[in-house]
């Protein structure tokens, strides 16, 4: 394939256009010596742009935004959100830059999007850099999230701006340019609703029921619709968090989006040992996001929504609380009837199985992982192997033996389909020393490790020969584990 001239790049500007109050145009800094790091090619052609030209000097410029088609109008994207329970009413991308939107070769509509580009006018005192450690981590665990078919936002490419970043030390700094349906969150309708003009939360909500919930347009009422829509979607995506045991970190409002995809992967992991009080993030001192808390909180982040979307939802006040009332109602049977579906599918149970047999069956396996310190990957994928008749792999990871032995046979009983195990329960997640070890190599300039991790997390189902080390649990020696956000 030919290397495309930059004006053959189409970016387009809808966001900026519809929804002018909420984008302020803005220039990415300078990159001094960009240097490609990692590039998605298989993206990249789903974007119909082609690699090649990407990994040119002037597709690098690019993907630091450094050099943009003419036409084009990269912008920071206002938006507010709650943090940690306290609300701010105007964040916005203070270190990341909307380049445009694109149309793939599917037709659908992706925005362009970078992270690490500078200080804009949202920074809030930030530098508005990003090291090149996080940047690939968010690259590494989207790729998973990807694999493991989680809705979630893709990375393209992490480029080396040849600038170094002032941390705890100095370090590397780096772009991410990454790919969503779009970047609305819960916070850009907060962010609307706050500055009091309807008019705006209107076109708000015209914009992402366009983009994300077309159906919604057509109901009666369409800001009713479109909030139930993304309860579903939201329901939909929690569940399927918990069901891998991802623990997202930092689950503010600002980071819950209107697509129902997965963002922000900062101070995020998945966890080893079986415990819903696990907390990976350093800046998460009270457990406000730990892992079985995210349910709670997606709830509560919806409320917000909610309360956003009110002057649309109905003119009287008392009646608009009680329609969204009644939409925030339906999160809590539908992320039970995704995760009962989920759970069904991991232990190998067809419908046959009731919920009245598979939830006590389901809470007493949860208990005995919880209390003998169970790895929750390794767990679930050797529990094919006991579906095939050899139980040892999966007893051998419990203190309680009698325990798993009187579950196992209830289990057993209800004649579990080993094949459907494996097609759900990954051998392969991102773990997290090994993360922090390609992290470590890469900083270091060696990115062997982390192109090898990548490679093995894309495809999580398929076990290979020569991968058992990707598949086993950190050694004992690892310790405990804590992710910083990288800002």
């Amino acid at each position: 394939m030919s290397i495309a001239p930059l004006s053959q790049v189409a970016l387009e500007g809808r966001f900026a256009r519809e929804l002018p109050e909420m984008a302020v145009a803005w220039r990415a800094d300078e990159a001094p010596d960009p240097r490609l790091l990692v590039l998605d090619d298989t993206l990249a052609t789903e974007l119909g742009l082609d690699p090649t030209w990407l990994r040119s000097p002037q597709g690098v410029q690019l993907l630091v935004g450094n050099g943009v088609p003419s036409g084009a109008t990269p912008v920071a994207q206002a938006y507010a959100g709650h943090q940690f329970g306290g609300f701010v009413p105007r964040l916005g991308d203070g270190r990341a830059l909307l380049l445009g939107e694109l149309v793939g070769v599917d037709g659908r509509l992706r925005d362009l999007h970078l992270k690490g580009s500078g200080r804009t006018p949202f920074a809030r005192g930030g530098d508005g850099l990003a090291a090149v450690g996080p940047m690939l981590r968010e690259l590494v665990v989207a790729r998973a999230m990807h694999g493991l078919g989680i809705p979630t936002t893709r990375s393209l490419a992490v480029v080396a701006t040849g600038r170094p970043v002032r941390r705890e030390t100095l370090l590397p700094g780096a772009v991410l340019a990454r790919v969503a349906s779009s970047h609305l969150r819960v916070g850009s309708f907060q962010y609307a609703r706050a500055t009091g003009d309807v008019d705006l939360l209107r076109r708000l909500a015209d914009h992402a029921t366009g983009r994300h919930h077309p159906a919604a347009a057509e109901a009666e009422n369409p800001a009713l619709a479109l909030l139930e829509a993304v309860v579903g979607a939201q329901a939909s995506l929690v569940a399927r968090w918990m069901l891998v045991g991802f623990v997202h970190g930092v689950m503010n409002t600002d980071n819950m989006t209107i697509s129902g995809e997965t963002i922000d992967y900062g101070p995020c992991a998945f966890m080893d040992a079986f415990d819903p009080a696990t907390v990976y993030s350093s800046i998460d001192v009270g457990g406000r996001y730990a892992y079985g808390n995210q349910p709670v909180v997606a709830e509560w982040n919806l409320a917000r929504l909610a309360e956003a979307l009110l002057p649309l939802v109905h003119d009287v006040p008392e009646q608009a609380v009680e329609l969204a009332v009644e939409a925030l109602g339906r999160f809590r049977p539908r992320y039970a009837a995704a995760w009962a579906a989920g759970m069904r599918a991991k232990l190998g149970l067809g419908d046959a199985v009731d919920d009245a047999t598979l939830t006590p069956l389901v809470d007493e396996l949860l208990t005995l992982l919880q209390v003998s310190h169970v790895d929750h990957t390794s767990f679930f994928r050797a529990l094919g192997t006991a579906a095939r008749g050899d139980a040892e792999p999966a007893r051998g990871l419990f203190l309680d033996l009698a325990g798993f032995d009187r579950w196992a046979e209830r289990w057993r009983a209800l004649a579990p389909d080993a094949g459907s195990m494996d097609r759900v329960n990954p051998v392969y997640v991102p773990r997290n020393h090994l993360v922090e070890e390609a992290l470590a190599a890469a900083t270091d300039g060696d990115l062997a490790p982390l192109e090898r991790l990548v490679e093995v997390v894309a495809a999580p189902y398929d076990e290979r020969p020569g991968l058992e080390r990707y598949a086993a649990p950190a050694p004992q020696d690892f310790g405990a584990y804590t992710t910083f956000c990288g800002t």
